[in-house]
């Protein structure tokens, strides 16, 4: 069984900028991450943009040096890819975990490679990082789970000359959508409702109304999904149901937040808003020395919380830990044995 100071779950900004600010603290750490590193940004689009500049998504102080203002997603993939090595944080990536036992100052992550083999690492506080892509928005109608529906976009290459259809209304189905159509797809945008949303990117939504206007990309307003067949989409509208040929569907919806985890602790899970019980003075939840950070705190409204303001949250959590809290007191020694 190993020991470190502090397990962090989840090994994307946020985690990565907690990770350094409790090695600065000089605490020992294990990052866990079912994935590889920066798990969520690899699921962006392949030639995605970043609306925020570099200088506000570097974190540990290590300087994000580009020559445009805002980074691409393998620009950022290379910059944490290079966070790692120049922190030498400890990322145990593939790994799974599993359930948080024990109580503080002396608690267990057990957790599960990609091999099978379990492992278990003792602890004397956790930091859970799992952020918000592995929950997709499901629409919970036939059909959702075909083989040429998905939750997710990456490049509009698979859907050249295809009919396609776009479920969602805000900057990923409209940015999608643009790409589609510019690649060659047949591109009809359904929405329920009845135009896009308001926090669309303010060079993508010109583009984008202008598009529709012209008739080059259709759109349903007003308008849900009833049923996705094999070679169709059936939407519904107050004016009745339509049948929309769709070769490729990309329900583009949201994703929700991944508290399965922190529930499986013993977290409260607020129902209404789906934020996790926390002291938001230092992110510690309602299990002591269980704590949060990024995207979680803001549970549904994923619109609170980005790498910007989420890449601090670390620093909060080690100074309660550090400081007089009641597991800083003891996060002193090497292993709890000593």
């Amino acid at each position: 069984m190993d020991f470190v100071d502090v397990v962090v779950v989840g090994a994307g900004p946020c985690g990565l900028a907690a990770a350094i600010s409790a090695m600065r603290a000089g605490m020992s750490v294990a990052v866990l991450d079912k994935g590889p590193v920066c798990s969520t940004i690899t699921h962006y689009p392949t030639y995605a943009t970043f609306f925020s500049t570099a200088e506000k998504l570097s974190i540990g102080g290590l300087p994000f040096i580009l020559a445009e203002t805002k980074p691409t997603r393998k620009e950022a993939l290379a910059y944490y890819r290079g966070v790692v090595r120049h922190f030498a944080i400890p990322v145990r990536q593939y790994e799974t975990a599993l359930a948080i036992e024990g109580k503080a100052p002396q608690l267990v992550v057990r957790s599960r490679k990609r091999s099978g083999t379990e492992r278990t690492t003792r602890c004397r506080a956790v930091i859970v990082a799992t952020g918000y892509f592995g929950t997709p928005n499901r629409i919970g109608v036939p059909g959702e789970d075909l083989p040429h529906v998905t939750h997710t976009y990456h490049e509009a290459h698979e859907a050249f000359e295809q009919d396609v259809v776009v479920v969602g209304g805000g900057n990923s189905a409209a940015e999608a959508a643009l790409d589609l159509y510019r690649t060659g797809a047949r591109v009809t945008v359904v929405h329920f409702g009845p135009s896009w949303d308001k926090r669309i990117k303010p060079w993508v939504l010109p583009d984008i109304t202008n598009r529709i206007h012209e008739g080059s990309i259709a759109a349903c307003w007003n308008s849900r999904v009833a049923e996705i067949r094999p070679e169709s989409v059936i939407v519904q509208s107050a004016d009745g149901a339509q049948e929309l040929p769709a070769d490729h569907v990309y329900l583009l919806t949201g994703f929700a937040p991944d508290t399965s985890l922190l529930a499986s602790t013993g977290v409260r899970i607020d129902p209404a808003t789906g934020i996790p019980a926390h002291d938001p003075a230092t992110f510690e939840t309602n299990v002591r020395g269980v704590y949060m950070v990024g995207v979680l705190v803001a549970g549904y409204d994923a619109n609170q919380v980005f790498i910007e303001n989420g890449r601090f949250h670390g620093d909060r959590i080690v100074a309660h830990l550090t400081g007089s809290g009641r597991v800083g007191e003891v996060l002193v020694s090497a292993d709890p044995d000593s």
